[in-house]
């Protein structure tokens, strides 16, 4: 039997309720989805988030429900509700507005958003919306809980990667202006296996994606083709082994297998996971064995570490105690001097090591905002450009974080009620003022430095007007206002 969800199924189970709750002559609800705190957010953050996946997901959404509410037989989606809803909530659960909603044929909502790619502070919405059919003023916040679900990570994801990313590009600055390109391929996404599912592996694979070009989920190729138009695929990456292929003759064998892939593969870049045994083996042993045959191939080798402290594998140990062995030296130097004494490289103009266009390492875990500062630091202070190194980012930096991290919530803001507006606020006496929300209609304006600031309490002629930054990307089952992930792309950078 295939799962099919019922649309009306997206929601919390007490939203089923409200239908009925309001005040008998309400028409409009008025609200908006806004970002109202960074208490739990990266230390070092600009109070700003940077806004992506609205689009997605409002196309995700709007798909849903022409698949699996809209154009299903509408006798089997009613009955479906009442017998489960009826069950559910111990009532015999009337089943009228969501009939009527089948017979209409689609959302009767408004959804206006903030330009992906561009960046607002805290207590700015990024969403408004509302219904545009008197019948339906309990969808506005019916479909509150869906869009929280599928929207938060996103925009957290792509927020704290952007704060990584400004952090590989001072360092790129300082030591290696002149390769500036490369900071769209420093920080890789290796966070699919380890995020809470294809959902979200895709809102938060794309929010990676609008600020770095590498990847390793594959989902988010098409994901970005259908929900931001890309005609070409939009993220990279390279060949690269995992420990199953590198393990496969056992410790003595690994050596060969090193030889095999290189042979095998003459062209372009390679990147061999390296710490299966023992990394420094690897670094101070196979590797000028191999050097004749790394420097002949037509591409780059990329050596990978992926456990342990990534600053003492990196940089060396600084003030602790190598374990004694025949390669305790190799840990005082860490992997990139080692690679620079096998294979050498240049000196830049701002007077920094870069290895040789035919070696490079990329580590692939436990990466984070401070651990990073202080490689790049590290690195620097023993002579050698930033660029020598590519990040992957695993799930600890996507998946550990919550709709928290940034605050985030849907609120009712107003309610036109028998043709009148009713301004609609919550400022919680025992909260410290983060749940406190904006008052009636608000719009998003910019000021003379081109910056998002907040005015409520606005009008519907406000709300509708050119100044509003607020606009419209969808209404009555019609998409409007799009955008590409090159073009988010172009605003990040910009």
């Amino acid at each position: 039997m295939k799962f099919e969800l019922n649309s009306m199924y997206l929601a919390d189970g007490y939203k089923t309720g409200h239908y009925n709750m309001y005040k008998d002559d309400l028409e409009v609800v008025y609200s908006n989805f806004t970002p109202r705190s960074n208490t739990y957010a990266p230390k070092g953050n600009n109070g700003k988030v940077l806004n992506f996946g609205q689009q997605y997901v409002i196309k995700f959404i709007v798909d849903h429900f022409n698949n699996n509410f809209f154009n299903l037989n509408k006798e089997d989606v009613v009955k479906d509700i009442k017998i489960n809803l009826s069950q559910y909530l111990g009532v015999d659960y009337n089943t009228k507005h969501i009939e009527d909603l089948h017979d209409l044929g689609y959302l009767p909502l408004q959804i206006r958003s903030l330009t992906e790619g561009t960046e607002s502070t805290i207590k700015i919405p990024i969403l408004f919306l509302y219904n545009t059919h008197n019948d339906f003023g309990w969808l506005t916040n019916y479909v509150e809980t869906i869009i929280s679900n599928m929207l938060w990570q996103p925009i957290t994801t792509a927020t704290n990667v952007i704060l990584m990313k400004r952090i590989v590009k001072e360092a790129v600055l300082d030591t290696d202006e002149k390769n500036l390109w490369l900071t769209d391929f420093m920080l890789h996404d290796f966070s699919m296996r380890g995020l809470t599912g294809l959902d979200s592996a895709i809102g938060s694979g794309m929010a990676f994606a609008a600020v770095s070009k590498g990847s390793d989920s594959l989902p988010c190729i098409k994901a970005s083709q259908y929900y931001y138009n890309e005609t070409e695929c939009p993220i990279f990456s390279v060949r690269a082994t995992e420990h199953s292929q590198m393990t496969a003759g056992g410790v003595e064998g690994e050596f060969e297998i090193y030889e095999d892939l290189l042979t095998k593969f003459p062209n372009g870049i390679l990147s061999i996971v390296s710490d299966s045994f023992n990394l420094w083996r690897v670094l101070d042993d196979y590797l000028p064995k191999l050097k004749d045959l790394i420097m002949s191939r037509d591409g780059k080798l990329v050596i990978r570490p992926d456990s342990g402290s990534p600053i003492d594998i990196i940089c060396g140990l600084k003030g602790k105690i190598a374990i004694q062995s025949e390669y305790s030296e190799n840990e005082y130097k860490g992997v990139i001097e080692l690679l620079w004494d096998t294979f050498g490289g240049t000196i830049n103009e701002q007077g920094y090591k870069v290895l040789d266009s035919h070696i490079g390492m990329i580590y692939g875990e436990a990466i984070n905002q401070n651990n990073i500062k202080e490689i790049f630091a590290r690195l620097k202070d023993k002579g050698f450009a930033s660029t020598n190194c590519v990040f992957g980012q695993g799930s600890f930096s996507m998946q550990y974080v919550t709709r928290d991290t940034w605050g985030i919530a849907i609120k009712c803001v107003a309610q036109q009620r028998g043709g009148k507006l009713i301004e609609i606020f919550k400022d919680p006496i025992t909260d410290d003022g983060t749940k406190k929300s904006a008052k009636g209609l608000t719009i998003v304006l910019k000021d003379e430095n081109g910056d998002y600031y907040l005015k409520d309490q606005a009008s519907l002629e406000e709300v509708n007007s050119k100044e509003n930054e607020l606009k419209v990307i969808f209404q009555d089952g019609k998409f409007y206002n799009q955008t590409t992930l090159t073009e988010i792309r172009n605003r990040v950078n910009g």
